[in-house]
């Protein structure tokens, strides 16, 4: 173990052993017996000093740590000082634990197989169980910051709303939108390449288009296209325009002047040098245009809904839910629209692992 990992393992046992002072002396033993427990063993490791400890041990105390702390909450309100105590003490042992496993899957060390993911896994875990501790132990009102299990209850009591949401959204407006002007800009850089008087011309105008305010073309584009999902995808087609422009435009002058001299050694024309030498170099670049625009189109979509829409769309429904003040519900929606841009980025860039897999960034990830 490293001194990081000592510090932790140390300071977490001395915050077991100050809350496990707090609970024999708050109420009979018999109340709150698991938050007891897990203090109890949190305690204990502090023999590691002179008994090695697995890094499993540490994930299953965190574990049991976060659980104990969850089941506090439901017997004291407020949380007194022992659950305080043990929700710092679980979090140094999920640190500890992702530290130690993180070290034990670096290079040449470990098998990384699968076992990666148990770290953002854990973190995640660990910030929604700190959030679920704190506004339910602190009593914080629902209307400032409502607890995840309060979010998870709205979630799946109004699926069939956020569903529709979603579809209006980002099936309809993200995804057109995305694709049009994602496909636009990558046109626009292939003529800007192949004439001079373009470049001159198409990148000065593309750069006054990404300056534009959203919420200033927002209202435009709903009254160009009307209230539906058009004028929104209209809005993440001028967002997502420009920045595949500039890095097509960067890629495409990415190769080195002597691969294009052997292209013409080869008597290559410039198409075939464009999809055989520059086009394949030019790879990263137009997907890190693709996974900053996966992003910028689905915040542009949404900010466009707040300008004028049809009753249903993510934008809509956090507009309308925070003046009825349904704060749950605007959180719901958050969470979707969260997951949905995560998973949209990850397509995108899994599709990048496979489409450049020979350059160096991605061979080394």
């Amino acid at each position: 173990m490293s001194q990081l990992q000592y510090f932790l393992a140390l300071v977490a046992g001395g915050i077991s052993l100050i809350g496990l002072g707090f609970a024999l002396v708050s109420g009979p033993i018999e109340q709150a017996l698991l938050l007891k427990a897990f203090l109890a063993l949190g305690t204990v490791t502090l023999a590691r000093l002179i008994v090695p400890i697995g890094l499993w041990a540490d994930g299953a105390l965190a574990a049991l740590g976060a659980v104990a702390v969850l089941t506090g909450l439901a017997v004291f309100s407020p949380a007194p000082a022992m659950v305080w105590l043990a929700l710092a003490a679980a979090w140094l042992f999920a640190w500890l634990f992702v530290e130690r496993l993180s070290r034990f899957l670096a290079p040449g060390i470990g098998d990384s197989s699968g076992l990666g993911l148990l770290i953002p896994i854990v973190f995640g875990v660990s910030i929604l169980v700190i959030w679920e501790a704190v506004t339910r132990g602190a009593n914080v009102p629902q209307v400032i910051l409502p607890p995840p299990s309060m979010i998870w209850a709205r979630l799946t009591a109004s699926a069939a709303t956020l569903w529709a949401d979603f579809q209006q959204t980002f099936l309809k407006a993200v995804l057109i939108g995305y694709a049009l002007g994602c496909g636009a800009g990558f046109v626009a850089a292939i003529l800007i390449d192949r004439s001079p008087f373009l470049k001159q011309g198409l990148l000065p105008l593309g750069n006054l288009v990404s300056a534009l305010p959203i919420v200033g073309v927002a209202p435009i584009m709903v009254m160009w296209f009307g209230f539906d999902w058009p004028s929104k995808a209209a809005v993440v087609v001028i967002m997502t325009f420009f920045p595949m422009l500039v890095n097509t435009v960067a890629g495409l002058n990415a190769s080195t002047p002597i691969e294009r001299d052997l292209m013409r050694t080869y008597a290559a024309g410039y198409w075939q040098t464009l999809m055989k030498l520059r086009l394949p170099a030019a790879g990263p670049f137009i997907f890190n245009a693709l996974k900053i625009n996966s992003t910028l189109a689905l915040i542009g979509a949404i900010v466009a809904e707040f300008f004028g829409t049809p009753i249903v769309g993510m934008g809509f429904r956090i507009s309308t839910e925070v003046g009825r003040m349904n704060v749950d519900m605007v959180w719901a929606e958050i969470a979707v629209a969260a997951v949905a841009g995560s998973v949209f980025y990850g397509v995108v860039t899994l599709v990048e692992r496979r489409v450049t897999f020979w350059h160096p960034s991605v061979r080394g990830a």
